[in-house]
Formats: structure tokens, sequence, C-alpha cells
């Protein structure tokens, strides 16, 4: 706490808060918060949004729901008339892509990891699902890609089966900011989509990665959440690998997924700083951690198990012919 209430006065961060009609007459806000000279993140409806400003234009990190993309569009407006150039989706879910169509429209270039546009296909496909073509990245790559914008070294890299399958950070190397999209929820537990080839050991190797290419004076940008410092994203790293080691004790005891979920003393000290005041509940978050260690041990439970077998049919035999030689 001492930790951020220091980082939060030295940044003097400063927030432009907007209020706009939706469709629906409800009041929505977005923040426009400063985290260097060049870089800001926008915070609404959706994953936090990466904006750097400079003479080359706008470079754009997501940009949250269709239904905002014109508020945030006005919001940028505010700060820079220049265009939006270029904009990276950190993955495919809809909170961070939704507005790609209509900025792909202006002629802004989206770039994302190759699993992202896959994704969106898949989901273009659907019929309940109405996605324009243009939403889908016309730049795709496979591991990294590095910009020359706005003054400054900009380095893209897959984070592998993380959050997602095709999830993407985006470090301003000058700026020292990094945006990890939603491998970290800052403060939070994280949604960690295993449908969609999301891992918690993919998460935690993320992060770790993450932790390689910073330092302890980056800003970081996550997902959701407010701006977090290099002390926050081990922090994250740290409770994911203490939870998981709870449940797996339980796991091992024979626990099921129902009583491993309602075991509030696995998660008490994140409850009591908020974490399960996010999108992923506590008892939801304790499901996925039980499922991927079931996940895990499958292989070897099941060789226990034939193991196991064995053993009872050897002891069996055994008892078999002792009491045929004993007759005889």
């Amino acid at each position: 706490m001492f930790t951020k209430l220091i980082f939060s006065t030295i940044l003097l961060f400063s927030v432009s808060i907007v209020f706009a009609q939706t469709d629906t007459g409800q009041k929505t806000n977005t923040k426009l918060i400063k985290v260097s000279n060049k870089i800001y993140m926008l915070q609404g409806n959706g994953g936090n949004i990466g904006l750097s400003f400079g003479d080359d234009g706008v470079f754009m990190i997501d940009d949250q729901f269709a239904d905002d993309i014109e508020q945030i569009q006005n919001d940028i407006k505010k700060k820079s008339d220049k265009p939006i150039r270029f904009l990276v989706n950190t993955h495919f879910h809809e909170d961070h892509t939704g507005g790609n169509a209509a900025l792909a429209k202006t002629g802004t270039v989206i770039f994302s990891q190759e699993n992202v546009r896959t994704r969106l296909q898949g989901l273009i496909r659907r019929e309940n699902k109405k996605i324009p073509q243009e939403a889908l990245p016309m730049v795709t790559f496979s591991e990294d890609l590095t910009f020359y914008f706005n003054g400054e070294k900009i380095y893209v890299f897959h984070i592998h089966n993380a959050h997602t399958d095709g999830d993407a950070m985006v470090y301003f190397t000058e700026s020292n900011v990094l945006h990890t999209g939603d491998v970290f929820f800052n403060g939070k537990y994280p949604f960690i989509d295993t449908e969609n080839g999301g891992s918690l050991k993919g998460c935690v190797d993320g992060l770790e990665k993450a932790m390689m290419v910073i330092n302890e004076d980056t800003k970081i940008i996550p997902g959701h959440g407010d701006v977090g410092t290099y002390s926050d994203l081990r922090k994250t790293i740290d409770m994911l690998g203490t939870i998981y080691k709870r449940v797996f004790t339980q796991y091992l005891n024979k626990k099921t997924e129902d009583e491993v979920a309602k075991m509030t003393d696995i998660t008490k000290e994140y409850d009591d700083q908020g974490y399960g005041e996010g999108f992923i509940k506590t008892e939801a978050f304790l499901r996925m951690i039980y499922k991927e260690v079931a996940k895990e041990r499958s292989p070897m439970d099941k060789n226990n198990e034939k193991n196991e077998k064995a053993r009872e049919k050897i002891e069996q035999m055994q008892k078999e012919y002792d009491k045929k030689n004993k007759k005889n």
C-alpha cells in the first residue's frame, strides 16, 4: 500500500474524465490518464487502452467495445488531431477489439499475433456474431515485431498460452511503459480463458517474461485495473503461485472442486485486499485453478490408477497361487 502511495505521488498522473451518452441513454465515462510524457492510458467500459502521442501520429493498443469507439475517438482527438495510424490488439476478446472495424475504416492499420486473427475469423463465421470483415487485423506476427514510431522503439512480443493463445505485450522502450493486455489484472483475480488456449502456467510464465524485459522503474498498463508497477507484477506472480500450491494440496487430499471452491481460507489474505471484487470472483477463480490442477495431474492420476489395478491383480494372482499350493 505504501509503495502504491509513493508511486502515485511521484508520477502525479493527470486524469481527464469525459462523460458521454450511450445509445441507451445511460452515462458512460472514460478516463485519459497520463503515464509518461508520450504515453497515456484510456479507461472505459472495456480493457485499458494504451496510447502514444507524437509527431508521427497516434499509436493505439486495444479499442474496447464497438459501442464505445466514437467516444474513444473523440477523447483521442482532444489530445491530438493526428490520425490513429497503428493499432495493436493484445488478444481477440470483444472488450479489446470491438472498435477494430470502425478504426480500420478511418485508415488505421491493425496488428496482432496470428492467433487473434484466427479467433476473430471463427467468431465472424458464427451466425450469432455480427462482426464485419474489417475487424480482422491486417498484419499478423508469430513471435514479435518492432515499430519505430514517435521517436522511440516499440517492442511487441507474444506471450504463449496465457490469458488466451494469442496474447501480446507492448513495451515502449524509451518511455519505459509496458502494456500487458489481460495477462495482468492489477489487484484482481485474472480471467484465464482456458477454452481459447489460456493456461495458468502460461500466465505465470508470461508475467515472468515481462519481468525480464522491464525494470523497477517501469510503469505498467494492465488489461484491467489501475496503472501498476514492477512490484505489482511480482505480487500477482506470487499470488498465483501461492493459491495454486494451496489448491494443489487440497487436490492431493482428494477434495472435490465444489469443496475447494468454498474454502475461503485459501484466498483470505487476497480477498481482504479486494482481489475478489473484480470481474472474476473468488469462487470462480478457485474453480479455474482446480480445473488447471486436475488437467495437469490427469496423466499421473491415470498412471497411478493403472498401477493400482495392476498391483491388485498381482495380489489376487498371488492369493490364488498360495491357495492352490496350500491344497496341494
